[in-house]
């Protein structure tokens, strides 16, 4: 039905280990897509413009991104939906949740460091949906691992098959430039100088002399053997392999000095899949169907630190969503309408009319929303696949002015609901244990809570390994929490958590209570709705 729309829109993330130059790609993205019209330096002094997709304080002092940014901009007639990841694993969850709104992800690889340590994890995630992934090799103006030592690296290391679409010549000091193994065309790089069209040398064939003139006997040399070599053994992309998952193909380039963007921007429009359909707990929803359903898939309070609004962002996934229109919230089954949804450009928000399966839009929102939570145009199901983890890091949350207790409930009330750590309270009684991933969640949360609501607070850390939602049989259930009262806490939703002190003491407890089920992702919540 709205077909035109669906096929214009592609929506990805982009994710990377820390420091490989992710947000420096987002922006060069944004700058060809005419989003901005001057790169912000992240991490110059001398500049004090900061990267346009980094945009809490604390991002902006430590040079890292925490949350993650939606932005939206036009390219060769296509609607380009980008979501900008925190590379830190501090911040992975917040990642793996994206990874559900998004249809495909562009992987950015270091070309000095290779494959890291979270570019493992979140490979694994695509994995486990079967995203397609195209590659960046970044950071080619430096002297990094040599080409097909890195290819083979990335293909070992992340068990994933790669076709090579641009091809470097040198690297580091020597570096010349890239040939685009797609077009057959050279694009020749100048050191401190940004890449432009005139730098783009068309040659109608490798034998060429041009490429002897251009880049001199000895590398034109090198690059036809390595060409040969290529073609030899990846011949033609096979883009149904890319769009199953199968196989990733590999762009090199500097994203600081704009180069070797534009041919990954250009393939990306090209073969990128289209919005695709989502699995909920009744049936399967295609992009094309009439009616709309969306979910929520982040939520973020004080966006605008002045005004104190919390939004939430929702995936359309079918249909038309449009503003001023009531639509089923079916955790709830309240009908909510909007009469102020957004579009983002980082912080920059346009309120829109209309948005179709692909597109993310901004919600306000009062405290209704929970991450997960489906709108539907009144069709009762909910879509599935975005879990809460177990969290690793466990501390009590301990009020230092008690005269702030309000601010303090009702901030970390809202900066837990925004998924970056989760709220246990004592089973019947108050005593508030914050569980997260990493260490430095627990420094933003004190942070924001200090600066945002004007709370004060202290965290005194606690030795559990793990945190179990449990489930089932009843009487077994109310005898479990009766001899483990101080290690059972409630989760927001009011579900039972189990805290276990090792990995010793929760497999005793599965043993000995075969009649309850111990969960370690919130996915449970789902299976037992349907």
């Amino acid at each position: 039905m709205y077909e035109k729309e669906i096929n214009r829109r592609r929506t990805f993330a982009i994710i990377s280990h820390p420091d490989a130059g992710k947000t420096t790609l987002t922006e060069k993205l944004l700058l060809f897509g005419g989003a901005i019209q001057v790169a912000g330096a992240v991490k110059s002094n001398k500049i004090k413009k900061h990267a346009t997709s980094d945009f809490m304080e604390i991002e902006r002092q430590r040079g890292i991104s925490v949350a993650t940014s939606v932005m939206s901009f036009e390219y060769k007639d296509t609607l380009v939906n980008l979501l900008d990841t925190p590379g830190h694993k501090d911040f992975a969850e917040d990642t793996y949740r994206t990874l559900t709104a998004v249809d495909s992800v562009i992987l950015v690889i270091d070309s000095v460091n290779g494959v890291e340590e979270q570019t493992r994890k979140l490979v694994e995630v695509c994995r486990m949906r079967d995203t397609p992934v195209i590659v960046f090799v970044n950071k080619l103006d430096r002297d990094g691992k040599y080409p097909f030592y890195l290819v083979d690296e990335i293909e070992k290391e992340l068990k994933i098959s790669l076709h090579p679409l641009s091809w470097p010549i040198n690297m580091g000091k020597e570096f010349k430039g890239v040939y685009d193994l797609y077009n057959k065309s050279l694009n020749l790089f100048t050191a401190n100088q940004k890449a432009t069209e005139e730098n783009t040398v068309p040659i109608p064939d490798i034998n060429h002399s041009l490429l002897d003139e251009k880049v001199g006997d000895r590398d034109a040399r090198q690059l036809r053997e390595d060409v040969e070599l290529l073609d030899g053994v990846y011949g033609e992309l096979d883009t149904k392999a890319y769009l199953e998952g199968k196989v990733a193909p590999v762009f090199f380039g500097s994203a600081v000095n704009n180069f070797g963007v534009r041919e990954l921007l250009d393939t990306f429009i090209r073969i990128a899949p289209v919005p695709l359909g989502r699995d909920t707990d009744k049936r399967h929803v295609e992009p094309n169907e009439a009616k709309f359903t969306g979910f929520i898939f982040k939520i973020h309070a004080n966006l605008d630190p002045r005004h104190r609004d919390r939004i939430a962002f929702l995936r359309v996934c079918s249909g038309r969503f449009a503003r001023n229109t009531y639509f089923r919230h079916t955790r709830t089954g309240k009908d909510v309408r909007f009469s102020n949804p957004y579009s983002f450009l980082a912080r920059e928000k346009d309120i829109i009319e209309e948005a179709f399966p692909g597109d993310v839009v901004g919600l306000f929102d009062t405290g209704n929303f929970k991450i997960g939570d489906t709108l539907t145009e009144g069709e009762d199901l909910q879509f599935t696949g975005i879990p809460t983890f177990s969290p690793e890091l466990f501390k009590e949350l301990v009020n230092k002015d008690p005269m702030k207790t309000k601010q303090l409930e009702k901030g970390i009330s809202q900066l837990t609901d925004e998924g970056v750590a989760q709220l246990f309270t004592q089973h019947g009684g108050n005593r508030k244990i914050i569980g997260c991933v990493g260490e430095l969640q627990f420094e933003v949360i004190q942070y924001r809570l200090l600066q945002e609501y004007g709370a004060s607070c202290s965290f005194v850390p606690l030795s559990f390994y793990k945190a179990c939602w449990i489930t089932g049989d009843k009487k077994a259930v109310e005898d479990f929490i009766r001899f483990k009262q101080s290690n059972i806490m409630e989760d927001k939703d009011g579900n039972l958590v189990y805290l276990a002190q090792s990995e010793w003491f929760l497999n005793t407890e599965r043993q000995n209570n075969p009649d309850i089920e111990f969960h370690f992702t919130s996915e449970f919540k789902t299976a037992m709705t349907k």
